[in-house]
């Protein structure tokens, strides 16, 4: 990307009051050969060494998940963002999205090795000291290590500051004594080293440390039996004067909210890939299944329900993915501008991914509920077969539904979204208020309808436009409204979180089809193109929904009556055959019998 490009490029938030160029986004297809070279061994170590173990694996067979996991370290699958000075390979974020998309469908695997590469390992990279990084880091990029992060208490979930697990420095002066309980801990049960936060004396805010198992003074309950990712270690562990050296306490005194907050960030996103590649896996094998399985003479893929299913499938997977490797991007970009203007290095990657926290959110919880979406017509789709234990889609509808409680509950991540973009605006970071005014003053006026624009994807961007104008009316009208207590008013802001993370993934996916138009054109383009119409279209409706039930619940009289005109006149589009281009990506799939965009 030229460097007048990324001088110009987006800051995080700022898609709900600016328009993007396609040429300013990154979309799959531009993967290099060496990203794409990685994705592949990552793939051919799911397929010789997981997939054919998964019963083993889930039965927790003693060693197996610590075998996969040296394995894929000595492929270097461990250490890929990691820099080659610990070991790694040194690859940027998106690249690491790519793995972790790549390794999502690999079940209870997948989860063992990004707690691993993620929250277990991220925290010491990002904010150890030399001394730690050279300690530490070398022996995890390789797998001779493997790491746990311990958050979340019995009483501490999605408040995780209000942790009580305790830490007091010895009479000597030389180690912390940490006390307390940590539950569902996962690599718990054979993680050698462990992130730990608790509180030091009477501190207000966490302290995080490195804490080895060795170390002494740490005991665990049995594994804990789940409703999905049964092969993941899943443990609740406690700490008994668990004796710390002084110097494996991670960055500052109290700064251990702040570090679970900013590593939660990188959770989310990439949790986002990962489930990605599992809704790829799940569709690929509901097609194999379609073609297969034959009902009133016919494969079951012939018929328009199943169809519409397949398709609808590959869209919201299509959409999400444009999302999530333009907001991956996004990352790398503000990254490189950062080193540019002299940020060190550790600090540049967390300033990077903090910027673009508000996206991590949306595609945390738009990623993950696509993905419950696919595994549950999956099942549909096999009939009474997928609710038998024998058949594959059992084990992935069970699996998916912890995404949407892992890294902060969706419930947690909308109104995350919200606040963060208030935030912003209130310190001057993002110019909402503006946009909204302008929106306020577009209800009293005439529509200038302008002269008709054919080019191509002009009248859908201009939906897009529209819909932001939405969101901006309704946030606008609901501040204005309601001022301090919004906050209280979980579900109104839920509704608006609802309309910006329909508005970024549906611009992600029609920047996506009109970028591979101008690169690629052709079938290829021309099956985005429709895959981008289904989703935006869809979007108009979720958005005229969440709009008018956030109106309703506080907007009266006159003022609800304008607003209302206001938000049909910005959820307008001109109708577009859905079930025809349902039917178009239908056929190629089930022709290709995988999904194949």
């Amino acid at each position: 990307m030229s460097e007048e490009v990324k001088n110009n490029a987006i800051k995080g938030g700022e898609f709900v009051i600016r328009e993007t160029s396609y040429q300013d986004i990154f979309i799959p297809e531009e993967f290099d050969e060496e990203a794409k070279m990685i994705r592949q061994t990552c793939v051919d170590f799911l397929d010789t060494e997981v997939l054919n173990k998964l019963d083993r694996i889930d039965a927790q067979e003693e060693g197996l998940m610590q075998s996969l996991m040296d394995k894929s370290g000595e492929l270097g699958m461990l250490g890929v963002s990691i820099p080659e000075e610990y070991g790694g390979f040194g690859k940027n974020f998106n690249t690491s999205m790519l793995v972790a998309d790549a390794v999502g469908g690999g079940f209870s695997f997948a989860v063992a090795l990004s707690a691993h590469t993620g929250i277990g390992t991220l925290p010491i990279l990002y904010y150890g000291n030399a001394e730690q990084k050279a300690k530490y880091i070398p022996k995890l990029a390789t797998g001779e290590w493997k790491a746990a992060y311990c958050l979340t208490e019995p009483n501490s979930g999605s408040d995780a500051n209000s942790g009580r697990t305790s830490a007091k420095l010895n009479a000597e002066g030389t180690h912390y004594l940490i006390n307390g309980q940590k539950m569902w801990i996962t690599n718990g049960g054979f993680a050698d080293v462990f992130i730990v936060f608790a509180k030091i004396d009477d501190d207000k805010n966490l302290t995080a440390f490195i804490v080895e198992k060795d170390f002494g003074g740490i005991t665990m309950n049995p594994e804990e039996h789940k409703l999905g990712i049964k092969g993941s270690s899943t443990r609740q562990i406690f700490f008994n004067d668990c004796p710390v050296p002084v110097e494996n306490m991670l960055s500052e005194r109290e700064n251990g909210f702040k570090i679970a907050v900013n590593i939660l960030n990188i959770g989310r996103i990439k949790l986002g890939a990962a489930t990605i590649g599992s809704a790829r896996s799940v569709l690929s094998t509901a097609i194999n299944y379609a073609n297969e399985r034959v009902q009133f003479n016919l494969p079951i893929s012939k018929f328009g329900a199943i169809r519409y299913k397949l398709a609808e499938m590959a869209t919201r997977l299509f959409a999400t993915e444009s999302a999530t490797y333009r907001a991956g991007q996004n990352i790398d970009d503000a990254y490189d501008a950062l080193i540019a203007s002299g940020m060190d290095e550790a600090k540049a990657k967390l300033k990077s991914v903090e910027q673009f926290a508000i996206e991590c959110a949306i595609i945390k919880v738009w990623c993950s509920e696509m993905l419950d979406y696919v595994v549950d017509e999956g099942v549909q789709i096999y009939g009474g077969m997928g609710y038998s234990a024998e058949a594959p889609m059992e084990r992935a509808y069970r699996d998916s539904r912890i995404n949407r409680i892992f890294e902060g509950t969706n419930e947690v991540n909308r109104l995350l979204v919200v606040d963060m973009l208030l935030k912003r605006a209130m310190k001057g970071e993002l110019d909402l208020m503006g946009p909204a005014q302008a929106v306020a003053s577009e209800l009293m006026s005439i529509p200038d309808f302008g002269e008709e624009d054919d080019t191509p994807f002009a009248a859908e961007k201009k939906i897009i436009a529209n819909l932001k104008k939405a969101g901006l009316m309704i946030a606008g009208a609901a501040v204005q409204k309601l001022m301090m207590s919004l906050s209280k008013e979980q579900e109104i802001l839920m509704n608006i979180a609802d309309i910006i993370g329909y508005v970024y993934v549906a611009e992600s996916v029609i920047l996506r089809a009109e970028k591979l138009q101008h690169t690629v054109g052709g079938d290829q383009a021309a099956y985005a193109a429709d895959m981008a119409k289904i989703y935006l279209y869809g979007a108009i409706d979720k958005v005229n929904a969440a709009g008018k039930e956030a109106l309703y619940s506080f907007g009266e009289g006159d003022e609800l009556n304008m607003m209302l005109v206001g938000l049909r006149r910005f959820t307008k589009a001109q109708p577009f055959n859905v079930k025809e281009a349902r039917q178009r990506i239908a056929k190629k799939l089930i022709e290709e019998n995988k999904y194949c965009f």
